[in-house]
């Protein structure tokens, strides 16, 4: 088995929560100290790594490792710098920014979603470095903005650097679970477009809240459509249409008939769901409210079935056996990650594996138990060795 820096990995971890790399320009932060402590150790290794903007503040970090053992394929992993806000300090019991390590965990923003993850990208590969030459590469890369619009993975795209990637692993927490499919996201917002008039005299405008809710029940019953047509996914349940939002009118002025109403709809979807039949959908359900309607799409994500014999998911799957004693268990992403992006749009297949609660993302007091972070290493390490050599 590969020797990997237990002590080193857990220290990294801690120092990466202890960045609030939110991206919250009003307080002064964004990623990008977290994006220079991963190049500085990266840089503390030999390697040589390219910083790139996807956005103002916003870096992504990637470097390439050779192997030294002649030609083979290259294996991507794949973190990401940004957390989300920590919320209402009032709600936890520990610094959102501590790094606290106690009772066999490491507490705070971020540990598990996902720079425990992120760190054991970096751990595992140095690991496999130390170890001795292996065939082809390891292109290393911490992204921004995963937890947004994922303008990392799209930058990562577009500049061409999916191109020679035969495989990637999205170190988000899974529990220990494969997870080589993913839930499609899909948001729309839907704008109603009235006339405006006074309350007391309705006869004189165009109301749009009516057909707002007219619409939310054509949702309702959209919903209800597809998961007929499509039963639940083994590992990600079912189709969900959601109204999320909706904006009308003003409660300073409650006598006055609004000329817009705007409703916004967060789509979830299993693989066979085709998301331009369901915008289109969505687009004939307002056109039906009899007031002028406009359909934009805000978010299209598609789901992601990469198949469990891809080279990348069986090495990963031969790497959890050998590292645990465990058959591994396979399982789906409920949400979109990084990996949407690199498989849809960078032609990457992809995997997600990593440490920490499946559910635990984004709530208070996020934690990782540290046995987890040294065990994920060693799988990545493991992993990594047997995509590169074909030993899977």
């Amino acid at each position: 088995m590969i020797d990997v820096d237990a002590g080193g990995v857990v220290a990294f971890t801690q120092a990466l929560v202890r960045i609030p790399s939110t991206n919250d320009p009003a307080r002064g932060r964004d990623e990008r100290p977290a994006a220079e402590l991963v190049e500085a150790k990266m840089r503390e290794w030999g390697w040589d790594p390219v910083v790139y903007e996807a956005a103002p503040g916003r870096p992504n970090v990637v470097a390439v490792v050779e192997g030294g053992g002649g030609d083979g394929p290259t294996l991507m992993f794949e973190g990401h710098t940004d957390v989300v806000t920590e919320g209402d300090l009032s709600t936890w019991t520990v610094d959102p920014f501590g790094g606290e390590i106690r009772d066999g965990r490491l507490w705070g923003r971020g540990s598990a979603d996902m720079k425990s993850g992120l760190a054991a990208t970096l751990y595992a590969t140095r690991a496999l470095q130390l170890a001795g030459p292996f065939p082809g590469r390891i292109k290393v890369c911490a992204l921004a903005d995963e937890e947004g619009l994922m303008i990392g993975a799209h930058h990562f795209v577009s500049e061409g650097l999916a191109a020679g990637v035969d495989g990637a692993i999205v170190a988000e927490p899974e529990a220990g679970e494969i997870c080589a499919v993913a839930k499609g996201a899909l948001r729309l917002r839907v704008d109603l477009t009235g006339k405006m008039a006074h309350g007391a005299m309705p006869q004189h405008g165009r109301n749009p809240i009516p057909a707002a809710g007219a619409l939310l029940a054509g949702l309702a019953a959209l919903q209800d459509e597809l998961q007929a047509r499509h039963p639940a996914h083994e590992h990600l349940g079912e189709v969900y249409v959601t109204p999320t939002v909706l904006r009308a009118g003003s409660e300073e002025q409650v006598n006055v008939i609004p000329a817009v109403a705007s409703l916004f709809v967060d789509v979830r979807t299993i693989p066979g769901v085709e998301h331009k039949d369901v915008a289109d959908r969505v687009a004939a359900l307002a056109s039906g409210s009899g007031i002028s309607s406009e359909v934009s799409v805000l978010v299209d994500r598609p789901p992601v079935d990469v198949p469990i014999t891809t080279p990348v998911v069986a090495a990963l799957a031969a790497a959890h056996r050998a590292v645990t004693g465990e058959e591994p268990v396979y399982g789906g992403v409920p949400g979109s990650t990084d990996g949407t992006v690199l498989t849809h749009w960078g032609g990457i297949p992809s995997v997600v594996y990593g440490p920490g609660g499946k559910w635990i993302a984004h709530q208070s007091d996020e934690y990782v138990e540290v046995e987890e972070i040294v065990r994920c290493t060693r799988v990545f390490a493991e992993a990594a060795r047997r995509f590169l050599t074909g030993d899977f």
